[in-house]
């Protein structure tokens, strides 16, 4: 696959992208498609390097998925914040377990737990 330059993309394109690439990973999760959801993963993350290397490390942007209707993306969103909006992010995890959205409320716990004990930091 050729990697696509984002570089010029504005930080508003990152965000959609960003959403629509998570709601990808999450059907790819729940049509068990794996090999589809790594690639995914991996495309996620490239954005959020991008938003991280802009002037003030833009990732903050991300908050505005935390209302999402789709947990996968609030997933993927609070994830990417828990460096910058740390009290936020984790509610939004705390938010997918306390309505039992599966299987993310699982991803969501192993994160909170690995926060709390120091197995997890977030860059």
């Amino acid at each position: 696959m050729k990697r696509r330059d984002i570089s010029h993309q504005t930080v508003q394109q990152l965000v959609e992208k960003f959403q629509a690439l998570s709601l990808a990973k999450g059907e790819a999760i729940t049509g068990g498609q794996i090999a589809k959801a790594s690639r995914l993963y991996w495309e996620i993350d490239a954005l959020k390097r991008e938003l991280k290397s802009r002037d003030g490390d833009q990732r903050r942007a991300l908050h505005a998925l935390y209302s999402h209707p789709n947990p996968q993306v609030r997933l993927e969103a609070a994830d990417a914040t828990l460096a910058v909006l740390p009290a936020e992010a984790r509610a939004a995890l705390q938010m997918i377990i306390d309505r039992h959205e599966f299987p993310q409320a699982g991803d969501a716990g192993f994160t909170l737990l690995y926060l709390s004990d120091g197995r997890y930091v977030p860059e």
